[in-house]
C-alpha cells in the first residue's frame, strides 16, 4: 500500500492539525464508550430467562462480536489517523482556509454586485 508523503506542515498548521486529531480521537473514544455502555446495559436489563434460549445465546455472541470488531476498528482507525495526520488534516485545513477566504471575499463585495444580474 502506498503511503501518502507530503511536505511537513508549518508549526501553526501542525498545531491546528493536532487539535483536530485530538478532537476526533476523543469523539471516537466517547462513541465507543457509549456503545459499550449501551450493550452492557441492554444485556443487564434483558430477562435472563431469555438468555437461556438459543436466540439469547446467539444474541449474546453477536453482541460480543460487535463490541470486539467495533473496538478493534476504532483503534485501527485512530492508529492510521495518527500515521497520516499531516496529510489528512493538512488537506482539511487547507480547504477550510480556502472556504473561509471565499466567504470573506464574498462578504466584502459591494452591495450592487450582488443585485446586478450581469455581474460575474
Amino acid at each position: 500500500m502506498e503511503q501518502n508523503r507530503t511536505k511537513a506542515l508549518d508549526p501553526a498548521t501542525a498545531a491546528r492539525a493536532e487539535a483536530m486529531h485530538a478532537r476526533d480521537r476523543w469523539s471516537a473514544l466517547a462513541i465507543l464508550v457509549v456503545l459499550w455502555a449501551t450493550l452492557i446495559y441492554t444485556y443487564a436489563v434483558v430477562p435472563h430467562g431469555f438468555l437461556q434460549a438459543p436466540i439469547g445465546i446467539v444474541l449474546t455472541i453477536a453482541g460480543a462480536l460487535l463490541l470486539i470488531f467495533n473496538t478493534s476498528s476504532v483503534f485501527a482507525m485512530l492508529s492510521h489517523y495518527r500515521e497520516d495526520r499531516d496529510h489528512i488534516y493538512g488537506q482539511d485545513l487547507h480547504n477550510l482556509d480556502l472556504n473561509r477566504q471565499r466567504l470573506q471575499e464574498l462578504s466584502l463585495r459591494p452591495a450592487h454586485v450582488d443585485t446586478d444580474p450581469g455581474a460575474p
